[in-house]
């Protein structure tokens, strides 16, 4: 069975990343940085990319939470599942999050 609002979440994950392909490509810097990053430096390395991991998550749930509030209850319920499941399977990085946020 084919998820209700996968078409309209779908073209809000392509709006995500045409609309922030600078942030995410400065996601994939921080991640290759903690990745290469010396013993040392890695605790402040990875706390940078956290950061970063952390207000993408915060902007998907307020692109997500925005839409929902346009929906009756039960409505937003199906649709706010529907988009956390969708960034956990295209979006891993902001998945471990999602629900939370």
């Amino acid at each position: 069975m084919e998820d209700r609002f996968a078409e309209v979440i779908d073209r809000q994950l392509d709006l995500f990343e045409q609309q922030d392909r600078a942030f995410l490509r400065q996601l994939d810097e921080a991640e290759r940085a903690y990745d290469e990053a010396d013993r040392e430096d890695a605790e402040e390395v990875y706390s940078r990319f956290q950061e970063l991991v952390e207000h993408g998550t915060e902007a998907l749930a307020e692109m997500r939470d925005s839409y929902a509030s346009t929906l009756e209850s039960d409505d937003a319920d199906e649709y706010i599942a529907e988009f956390n499941q969708a960034v956990i399977d295209r979006m891993p990085r902001f998945g471990l999050e999602i629900e939370d946020a």
